[in-house]
């Protein structure tokens, strides 16, 4: 394209052949062509022969500078310049050789001077205006193309010029979000060159940012419409679709994308296809086929390319082996230290590992490279909300059957003061009541801690605090302790163990008799890369009343779908007590309930600004207690919330079951427990402390 816009004066040398005869107009149609080599050696024989002659001269220097020789060529015109010096045809060329030499600032202030010799000069005018736009200076670039069109009006080699003018300022405009501008001067392109390729490949580009993906899917369908780009098409159609979150039409499209290719595929065309395919297949977890695909590029590669490396990385992080996923990032950079997938990719990587400030600063080398870009920029912001201090409140009621009616309010706040260390706050007051036996007791927690990131894998959290107990018939104050450390073992999984110190606090009878309870806990979970899931949690709990408890519960699901989260499976519960007193709350020698399950939910951290999200539980099943029959039992949970924007959030939540393990109270036969409330999140600064 530049080739092109730098051949504007060609035309002021060709009146300059008829001083010289016939023998010259060869070499300028060699220039005029294209064909630098040939121009350069036709004049270069010239030259022997004629060695003073200007027009040899300046033909010679621009076969030598378009060959790429810039350099060279500058030196020739300033030769000239020396000779010519008051010559506006050579200053023209002058000029437009430190363009080829990419010195704009130079050019810059060249071309000023030679506007205030001649404001008319159209090659002054071009060449200003593409020196303008090579500094990004676009808004003043397309002022002076214009002027150079007001000249020569339709001139092809300005049009050009403008063209790749607007498409500069279109992309600046999407980095600033003026997404309106943006796509006003991508059409303003297709008005002049319609259905431009590049022109339509930006604007599709333009709408997948700004999250217009309909317009997007049919600005690939208009580039479809010539042959010639059938597989450009389908490759950006497929990408559509998987940023609208249909990923199975997204591999359905890259399937007949890869069958497309033919002998006449040009081999990057075929690369960005199969690309596209392998990327689908892992967007569609189908991580197996991937791998072979994978596998077929690298096997007996010896210099692998990095879109070959970036999608094995890509497999490798969706299967959560990050080690292997890292590597290949590493080897991505030192290749090309200003890889987009490299440094963003690395950094993805790198936070998925608990390695934060190696995240940020891979982050912050992809916005070196590629400044404003959205997807890193909003890789920083969300991992600048998970450092965030924030405070979140919940106002709850509940009752069962049993007439206990509780009351309570709690506010738990977040402070980190860096990515390791972070200050943890928590209380809570709880009215419980029974009109019955008419007992009535308040309490309130006060819990203080922090939590330190010992290694990327390990987490250690405590908190130490006072339980303060008042009711008609008792007063007193407790501690409480919460201690846990959380452990990834290996890919997949977590470990927790703690210890937690509490009183029985179901209700207002079990708080009169001031039972400490120390838990041991241990709590497991496994994923799988086929949607298989397991979690198991046991409880060892000791008792200040001499009693103790077992309570194992484990879980087994499938995830059914990812959007929205849809799984399904079989909890099992089994509770045993050293002792049995169910005068004063519910410890039977044996408890086992088994129940299925299905669970639809819109996460709150996958809710955009300004979107509902939601979450439904429904389970069923029997459980057994003691000797006696057996008993259906069910649970439903239920929450819907509204995302005002990152930094607050709304939600109401209800839940109500019949399972006897719910309940702490005496008597457990056709036990139902409800409870239901409301729950505010707020983000109360903009960015983390370590960062102000």
């Amino acid at each position: 394209m530049m080739k092109l816009i730098y051949s504007t004066l060609l035309f002021l040398i060709f009146f300059s052949l008829n001083s010289f005869g016939q023998d010259m107009k060869e070499g300028f149609t060699y220039l005029e062509t294209g064909k630098y080599k040939q121009a350069e050696v036709f004049f270069k024989e010239i030259l022997k022969e004629y060695p003073t002659n200007k027009t040899a001269r300046l033909c010679y220097g621009r076969a030598i500078g378009l060959k790429g020789d810039a350099e060279k060529a500058v030196t020739i015109f300033t030769n000239l310049l020396k000779d010519y010096p008051t010559d506006f045809e050579v200053k023209l060329n002058y000029g437009e050789s430190l363009l080829w030499s990419k010195n704009y600032l130079k050019a810059k202030g060249y071309y000023k001077i030679l506007l205030e010799e001649n404001d008319k000069s159209f090659p002054a005018l071009l060449g200003y205006a593409n020196t303008l736009s090579n500094l990004k200076e676009f808004e003043e670039a397309l002022v002076y193309v214009d002027k150079a069109l007001k000249v020569l009006p339709g001139n092809p080699n300005a049009l050009v010029s403008k063209k790749y003018m607007r498409l500069g300022l279109a992309n600046k405009k999407i980095q600033t979000k003026e997404y309106n501008v943006s796509e006003a001067l991508l059409k303003e392109n297709l008005e002049t060159f319609k259905n431009d390729k590049e022109t339509l490949l930006n604007l599709a580009n333009l709408y997948l940012i700004s999250n217009q993906i309909d317009k997007a899917k049919s600005t690939y369908e208009l580039i479809g419409e010539n042959t010639e780009n059938k597989l450009t098409s389908l490759n950006g159609i497929a990408l559509a679709y998987h940023l609208n979150g249909d990923d199975k039409t997204a591999l359905n499209i890259s399937e007949k994308a890869l069958k497309s290719i033919d002998a006449n595929t040009t081999e990057t065309l075929k690369n960005q296809t199969t690309e596209r395919y392998i990327q689908a297949l892992i967007w569609n977890k189908k991580y197996t086929p991937a791998a072979t695909e994978i596998d077929k590029l690298l096997d007996d590669n010896k210099a692998p390319e990095n879109w070959m490396l970036s999608l094995r990385a890509t497999l490798n992080i969706y299967k959560s082996d990050f080690k292997k996923s890292l590597e290949d990032y590493n080897l991505i950079l030192k290749k090309d230290s200003a890889s987009f997938d490299g440094n963003l990719g690395k950094a993805n990587t790198l936070k998925a590992s608990g390695y934060y400030k190696k995240a940020y600063k891979s982050a912050e080398n992809t916005l070196i490279f590629y400044k404003n870009q959205k997807d890193a920029m909003n890789f920083v912001k969300q991992l600048d909300l998970s450092f965030t201090p924030f405070v979140e409140t919940k106002v709850s009621y509940s009752y069962d059957n049993g007439d206990n009616k509780a009351n309570a309010y709690d506010i738990n706040a977040e402070i980190p003061f860096s990515t390791k260390f972070k200050v943890l706050a928590n209380y809570n007051y709880r009215v419980t009541s029974n009109d019955v036996t008419n007992l009535k007791a308040t309490t309130n927690n006060l819990l203080l801690g922090a939590s330190y990131q010992l290694l990327n894998n390990v987490t250690l959290k405590g908190s130490f605090g006072v339980t303060s107990s008042d009711s008609e018939t008792s007063k007193y104050n407790q501690l409480l302790t919460d201690i846990s450390i959380n452990i990834k073992p290996f890919k997949l999984q977590n470990l927790e163990l703690g210890y937690k110190r509490d009183i029985q606090n179901f209700n207002a009878a079990l708080l009169d008799r001031e039972i400490v309870q120390n838990n041991l806990i241990l709590n497991y979970s496994l994923n799988t890369n086929f949607n298989l899931g397991w979690f198991t949690q046991y409880y060892y709990t000791f008792q200040s009343d001499e009693n103790a408890r077992n309570l194992l519960f484990t879980s087994l699901y499938y995830n059914i779908l990812e959007k929205p989260a849809l799984k399904a499976g079989v909890n099992y519960q089994n509770i045993s007590f050293k002792n049995q007193v169910p005068t004063i709350y519910f410890s039977p020698s044996k408890f086992n309930a088994i129940e299925v399950f299905v669970n639809i939910i819109k996460d709150e951290t996958a809710a955009k600004n300004k979107e509902w999200f939601y979450a439904l539980t429904a389970a069923t099943g029997l459980q057994y207690i003691e000797d006696e029959e057996k008993q259906s039992t069910y649970r439903i949970q239920a929450k819907l919330g509204y995302k005002f924007s990152e930094y607050a959030l709304l939600n109401f939540y209800g839940t109500q079951s019949n399972i006897a393990s719910a309940v702490a109270t005496a008597g457990s036969a056709g036990f139902t427990y409800t409870e239901f409330g409301l729950r505010f999140k707020w983000i109360f600064l903009k960015k983390p402390f370590f960062k102000k």
